[in-house]
């Protein structure tokens, strides 16, 4: 069905494509959220789509009465029945703005802030200074406005109050509502110990005043008080990081916080149990120490920490050298006379950069004899140092001394048991 009118709106045309159900909906302003799909095209020979909703994957959103940048699109939705598809021509009295619109529309799509980079400074006053929307066929429409084709389905009609808004679509005093009752639902998930979804609710938070924050001239008042705000938001966040075992995202959020807070004892507190976690023994040493130094009432839990921390090492390093030996055992019970099997070419190439990079750092200029000698020396060393608790660099003399046995079993013993 294809019928074509000209609507209550100059310079809009409207062609039905396919006809929707039931009757026109209400539309009190502010009262109802409009769920479309939408495609923007040129209005030349080719019909270039310049815009598909589809290809994105989502459909748009917006708010009846909420001064859409777009307006004539309130109106085009309004005349339409829920199921149904439309073709609208626009004269450029009315898609001026589209570039702006459509900017934002394909920065959501990215999962970006649709207001990136405009901060302090009006839309228009942006796209002038900058002369660029950052897209070239945007850019285009921006020099030369012109008519344009959409194509709308209007998908669902529904009430803002059951829907759950995107934060970018909030005003700032809702945004700032909205916190504390994400913060309250966090906080009871993780008391049920869901902590991916309460790790989602401090995330949601965090951003939402992030974004507000954004708006504000760093250094003012409200500025700072924002950045307040953040804090426990992401110490909750970065505790829920923790018990899912996430620690090198805790490493970055805390290290982003302690750049801006330089004297927060939690964050140095979290930051150095996710820095033991991994095995970073000397940065979770700092961190603990920064812990004992702003507080000094925690002085005793930081010593029992340090303590966790050096038996998890002194295991952690007995482990490598158990399985150092093992590995040393294994090549030594190996006959001198084994032949390769499949796949011996690629063990000689990789034998061969060893040996290269050991021969030009530590072999040069001595004989086999002076090299087994030092194997036991390092091994001796090694030993010493696991009672000093330098677990770190008893490892280093592990490594190298094995590095000397690889090369006297490659290139000295074949060389021996020929003669």
């Amino acid at each position: 069905m294809e019928e074509t009118y000209l609507l209550k709106h100059p310079g809009v045309k409207k062609k039905i494509l396919a006809g929707g159900r039931g009757t026109l909906p209400h539309f009190p302003p502010g009262t109802k959220v409009l769920v479309f799909h939408f495609q923007t095209l040129l209005d030349d020979f080719e019909r270039t789509v310049i815009d598909d909703s589809r290809q994105v994957g989502q459909p748009a959103e917006i708010f009846v009465g909420k001064m859409f940048k777009l307006e004539v699109w309130e109106t085009l939705l309004m005349s339409m029945r829920i199921g149904e598809v439309a073709e609208f021509w626009c004269d450029d009295i009315h898609t001026g703005l589209y570039p702006i619109v459509s900017k934002g529309m394909r920065l959501i799509a990215e999962g970006k802030d649709p207001l990136e980079g405009q901060r302090h400074m009006c839309g228009m006053g942006n796209l002038f200074h900058y002369h660029s929307t950052g897209f070239s066929d945007l850019d285009e429409l921006m020099k030369n406005p012109q008519p344009l084709i959409f194509i709308m389905e209007l998908l669902q009609v529904g009430d803002p109050m059951s829907y759950h808004r995107e934060s970018w679509m909030m005003e700032k005093d809702e945004k700032l509502t909205t916190v504390p009752l994400l913060h309250m639902q966090g906080n009871a998930l993780v008391r049920q110990r869901q902590f991916r979804e309460a790790a989602s609710k401090y995330k949601e938070a965090v951003l939402l005043l992030k974004t507000v924050q954004s708006r504000e001239m760093p250094g003012d008042v409200d500025y700072i008080s924002l950045g307040r705000m953040i804090v426990p938001l992401q110490l909750n966040y970065c505790q829920c990081l923790l018990e899912l075992e996430e620690y090198y995202e805790v490493v970055e959020v805390t290290t982003e916080l302690l750049h801006k807070h330089k004297d927060c004892v939690k964050a140095y507190y979290k930051r150095a149990k996710a820095h033991a976690a991994v095995w970073n023994e000397k940065e979770a040493r700092q961190d603990f120490n920064m812990v004992a130094q702003l507080d000094i009432t925690l002085a005793s839990l930081v010593r029992k920490e340090l303590k966790l921390l050096s038996e998890r090492m002194k295991e952690k390093y007995w482990e490598e050298k158990e399985q150092f030996w093992n590995k040393l055992e294994r090549k030594g019970s190996r006959p001198d006379d084994e032949e390769e099997g499949e796949g011996g070419d690629e063990a000689a190439d990789e034998g061969t950069i060893r040996e290269t990079r050991v021969e030009s750092s530590k072999t040069e200029g001595k004989d086999w004899q002076q090299m087994l000698r030092l194997v036991m020396i390092l091994q001796k060393e090694g030993n010493f140092l696991i009672k000093e608790k330098q677990f770190q660099e008893a490892s280093e003399k592990f490594g190298e001394a094995l590095e000397y046995v690889e090369f006297l079993q490659k290139k000295v013993l074949p060389s021996t048991t020929q003669g």
